[in-house]
């Protein structure tokens, strides 16, 4: 087997749950982490600007010999993964999408799946699209969560302002009858104890770190 590191990036610290998840899945791989805070967060940024940050860095990550790449980011995800395959076709590329839509489309039949995410994410339509079409049983609410990304690279996520902050996105009418709740930011693990503290019934809070690890491993 290959020794050289897998390459892993994300517009800041978010990815990290990824890596972390993946450490524990292959502990005897190395790693190299990319956290792209120059210019968080991507959920904010053109179509574009997501597209060339993104492939600048992973060109970066194959120049230190990386032997696959995962973009660990749902708004590059998104946006830039089939720009990346197109101009890095040289070593695997696999975005943190997929592993939780081919999940979700197996585990759940006629259930309305919430989805919160960045403001890129959402509006690319991606998680709907991608859910609806390997399982038409479902149906998915999505809605935009921009401020949440922000306020975890601050720091901001155990106190009453980050809990007021959470909870009234969580209430928007969009998101009712949910039962399953994506979360489509890898920053948003770092506050599920928030968000599930919103809810007074059972709900099936899914980040993508577990799916993603699984799939890399596998």
């Amino acid at each position: 087997m290959s020794k050289n590191p897998i390459g892993i990036f994300d517009s800041g610290i978010g990815g990290l749950t990824i890596a972390h998840a993946i450490k524990n899945k292959l502990p005897n791989e190395s790693l190299i982490y990319f956290g792209d805070t120059k210019h968080l967060p991507y959920g904010e940024k053109s179509e574009q600007a997501i597209k060339d940050y993104s492939l600048k860095i992973a060109e970066f990550l194959k120049k230190n010999n990386c032997k696959a790449i995962i973009i660990a980011c749902n708004s590059a995800s998104s946006t830039a993964y089939y720009h990346i395959k197109k101009n890095i076709n040289s070593i695997p590329i696999y975005n943190v999408i997929d592993p939780i839509v081919s999940f979700i489309s197996k585990k759940y039949f006629n259930k309305k799946i919430g989805v919160i995410g960045t403001k890129a994410t959402i509006q690319s339509g991606i998680y709907e699209n991608k859910i609806l079409e390997k399982n038409s049983s479902l149906s998915v609410a999505s809605l935009e969560t921009p401020l949440l990304a922000p306020m975890i690279e601050e720091g901001f996520f155990n106190d009453k302002i980050s809990q007021a902050i959470v909870h009234n996105y969580l209430k928007d009418p969009a998101l009712a009858d949910i039962k399953q709740l994506i979360l489509a930011c890898t920053h948003y693990p770092l506050i599920q104890g928030l968000i599930g503290d919103f809810y007074t019934q059972e709900i099936d809070i899914i980040d993508s770190a577990s799916q993603v690890a699984l799939h890399i491993k596998e």
